[in-house]
């Protein structure tokens, strides 16, 4: 096989992998049969639902609201705790 024939094999390869659909795909809902590959299938499930359906309405509290802001103007804003990796200690694996 000469270099030109590798050339266009590997050309038109690429070419048609990029041909991939994505049937099945309606109104942000996903079909998992109709992915073919881990990455989409993966892709798919970070997807965020656009009508999410919760039990009970979420709770608020405009007075904790207001404090945060309040904070904030001032310049008290509570930094969050710092987390090494190297402290996260490691469960063991089960027993056979």
């Amino acid at each position: 096989m000469n270099i030109k024939a590798a050339i266009t094999a590997a050309a038109l390869a690429s070419t048609l992998a990029a041909c991939a659909g994505t049937h099945g795909v309606k109104s942000g809902m996903y079909d998992p049969e109709a992915f073919g590959e881990a990455n989409r299938q993966t892709f798919a499930a970070m997807v965020v639902n656009p009508d999410p359906v919760y039990a009970a309405p979420m709770v608020t509290s405009a007075a904790q609201v207001a404090a945060a802001v309040q904070r904030y103007r001032d310049r008290q804003v509570v930094q969050p705790q710092r987390e090494d990796t190297t402290s996260i200690g490691s469960g063991g694996g089960g027993g056979i």
